[in-house]
């Protein structure tokens, strides 16, 4: 499906008057267990032994984004048509996980499983119930038009938990399974950029995006800088 948003104009244009390209890497880490307990103690015992712990150096789902409107990228009331985009649900799970788009666009819910599912939301940010069903039907999307965190659900099943993280300017990536990201085509100019993660505090940046070439942001989130007991 074509894309055609006032703001593209707005990017082809800055594209012929240059624009520039952010990279990096995103990682996480961790609190680690003391030595203690990592040679031995409660933490040798089968009671604990199998409980399952956070293996930060393999966690991803990061999204890197500029926060905030962009140019002319005021409102969603400036996107006259949008893309339409899809979260899976199969094997009992939804897949991606975590899907950012721009405000506007039109999510889809396909149900590749031969079993009931429910897709359902209780957030500010959108709040919608898609009610049961099987396969594809036509009914089953959803236009996210305000930005902010939507926590989607099955009312079935337990596990089922997706993020659509609702944007104000296309300018995003996911980061891939070694933590890279790249957004290209940004117009000149200096932004807040923020490094994202469900389960942990974000990170940001001001960055300066040049004309032309290449600015480069690394983040590593992690549990800091919060208040202590």
């Amino acid at each position: 499906m074509k894309i055609f948003f006032p703001v593209t104009i707005f990017f082809l244009a800055c594209i012929a008057a240059g624009a520039g390209t952010i990279t990096g890497t995103v990682h996480a880490e961790g609190k680690t267990i003391p030595s203690d307990g990592a040679s031995g103690g409660a933490y040798a015992s089968r009671k604990w032994k199998f409980v399952q712990t956070n293996d930060y150096s393999v966690m991803h789902d990061f999204v890197v984004f500029i926060e905030g409107p962009v140019g002319t990228n005021s409102t969603s009331t400036n996107v006259t048509e949008v893309a339409t985009t899809r979260i899976a649900q199969q094997g009992a799970m939804f897949s991606p996980h975590v899907l950012p788009v721009m405000m506007g666009t039109k999510v889809e819910w396909p149900n590749n499983d031969n079993i009931y599912h429910n897709v359902f939301s209780v957030s500010d940010a959108a709040q919608f119930d898609l009610g049961l069903y099987k396969g594809i039907p036509t009914n089953a999307c959803w236009t996210f038009d305000k930005p902010g965190r939507v926590d989607v659900y099955c009312s079935i099943h337990t596990d089922m938990h997706c993020i659509v993280l609702v944007l104000e300017n296309p300018y995003f990536a996911s980061t891939d399974e070694k933590g890279n990201y790249k957004i290209s085509g940004v117009p000149p100019g200096t932004y807040k950029l923020k490094a994202w993660h469900d389960r942990l505090p974000a990170d940001e940046k001001e960055i300066n995006v040049p004309k032309d070439g290449e600015v480069k942001a690394d983040f590593t989130l992690g549990i800091k800088n919060l208040p202590q007991r």
